[in-house]
């Protein structure tokens, strides 16, 4: 059985789900921790960073990215 946390967020007006193992949200939290944002302002962030790929996925990538040093996400800005 899986041991998944869901968070519910708004995107571009509309309500959503992101369901994650704990231990990625502890390193998504870290990240907005350290770059000063909210979950949920991190959740758009990611939003618009992510591209096609699905918003778990691209939340999975970025904490592992995150873990192994990458922090080319906190230079990403959206203008």
């Amino acid at each position: 059985m899986s041991n998944l946390a869901k968070r519910s967020v708004l995107l571009s007006g509309h309500a959503t789900s992101v369901a994650l193992e704990p231990e990625f949200w502890a390193v998504l939290d870290g990240i907005g921790e350290e770059l000063k944002l909210t979950r949920a302002e991190l959740l758009i962030r990611i939003d618009e960073w992510r591209g096609r790929r699905p918003l778990a996925s691209a939340c999975r990538v970025l904490a592992l990215q995150w873990a192994a040093g990458d922090r080319s996400f906190a230079d990403a800005r959206d203008d």
